[in-house]
């Protein structure tokens, strides 16, 4: 049995996430999982480590002087190579596209351990979209050991930047077990009368009534905020004015400028409008799978959310030019529509009036795996590691 850990570095709230079924499938194999939280979205974290039964060992904090991408990268590899020079682990797994993955991955090589890239070679072949993300997973694909992809497309892009196919370990996608492993938290909580929605949500339950629609829209990566995110807010608004069953759901970011656009699009809306509107703050897991559970339709330039929608079938129309996550697209799970005002009015009135679309979309089998990702990890970990302190 390995002594020392394996350290897990995750910080924003869809690394927690997917990282979650991870170190549960670690524990269980015997493993020592340790977490560095790498100082993202504090609050938000808090609230998803106590979700899923996780307690940090360590947490960075980086002050306030990280304004820019150069600034946050040199604050996250200083203070996380002390962290691992402190605790000494066996391996490191990084996941996704952060730029504190792409620093773990740099602190780790320094020191000389191996790192697994859970979520590897996810591609849009744009170099500034998503930004910088795109560059981030290039990075960090340059200094992995073990490549845990979720799809043979992410293979494949694995294997045409010359990363040697006995690193690649197609294992699925680790949302899909988080999908499932909330359902079982959320059990926890409606048996204990906890409630899931917030406040400010408490309305919508009583108002999905037969013939209204769901439409749950998210918005707040970097590319959108500087124009298109306007667009987007004008089409809600259009469709609202234009379909009296649409209801609209939109947990809006905290970045201040983000809630300035969204909110002043709605500034002066009607009464009725106004009651099939909601516009709040960010929900919690539990609040956000119910969401999706209840929709009808969602909208969104998030990546996780594109996965999570593919898992629970739900129509999905991706508010971006490009997508790393092409899978969704070709297995017909999903629409990439882009953030033009009218054409997001255009399609969204398309699945409206046929709905012989949507029911196509909840019929795709979902791209990212069936549910077993964070198990096959801990397998490989478990033989290699175990070859590794034989040799």
């Amino acid at each position: 049995m390995l002594t020392q850990p394996i350290l897990m570095c995750m910080g924003t709230r869809p690394e927690i996430i997917k990282m979650a079924p991870v170190y549960h499938a670690l524990k269980q194999r015997g493993f020592v999982p340790a977490i560095l939280h790498t100082g993202q979205h504090l609050d938000m974290a808090r609230q998803m480590y106590q979700f899923f039964h996780l307690t940090p060992d360590l947490t960075l904090d980086l002050g306030d002087e990280r304004e820019t991408l150069a600034k946050l990268s040199a604050l996250l590899l200083g203070h996380i190579g002390d962290a691992m020079a402190k605790l000494s682990p066996k391996a490191v797994l990084v996941h996704g596209d952060t730029s504190s993955a792409v620093m773990a991955a740099l602190a780790a090589f320094y020191l000389k351990i191996p790192v697994g890239h859970v979520e590897a070679g996810l591609r849009s072949h744009s170099s500034y979209d998503p930004f910088p993300e795109e560059k981030n997973r290039e990075l960090v694909a340059r200094l992995a050991h073990w490549h845990f992809a979720p799809t043979a497309e992410a293979v494949i892009n694995l294997k045409r930047e010359g990363v040697s196919p006995d690193a690649i370990f197609k294992v699925g996608n680790t949302i899909v077990d988080a999908v499932s492993l909330a359902g079982e938290m959320m059990y926890e909580r409606t048996t204990n009368h906890a409630p899931v929605l917030p406040a400010s949500l408490e309305k919508l339950e009583n108002m999905l009534v037969s013939g209204r629609r769901l439409a749950l829209v998210t918005s707040h990566r970097r590319e959108n905020v500087e124009g298109p995110l306007a667009g987007i807010a004008a089409a809600m608004r259009d469709l609202l004015e234009r379909d009296r069953d649409l209801i609209v759901v939109w947990p809006v970011h905290a970045n201040p400028k983000v809630q300035a656009i969204v909110r002043g699009a709605f500034g002066d809306i009607s009464h009725e409008v106004e009651r099939r509107l909601f516009l709040c703050e960010p929900v919690d897991y539990p609040a956000l799978i119910w969401l999706l559970r209840q929709a009808w339709l969602i909208l969104t330039d998030s990546g996780g959310i594109q996965e999570e929608a593919a898992s629970l079938h739900v129509p999905i129309l991706v508010l971006r030019d490009t997508t790393e996550r092409p899978e969704l697209i070709s297995g017909g799970n999903g629409l990439l529509i882009g953030t033009d005002r009218e054409h997001i009015v255009a399609e969204v009135m398309r699945l409206a009036n046929d709905k012989r679309i949507g029911e196509a979309m909840r019929r795709a089998p979902n791209p990212f795996g069936d549910g077993r990702a964070g198990r096959r990890i801990a397998d490989i970990l478990s033989k290699d590691l175990a070859e590794r302190i034989a040799a």
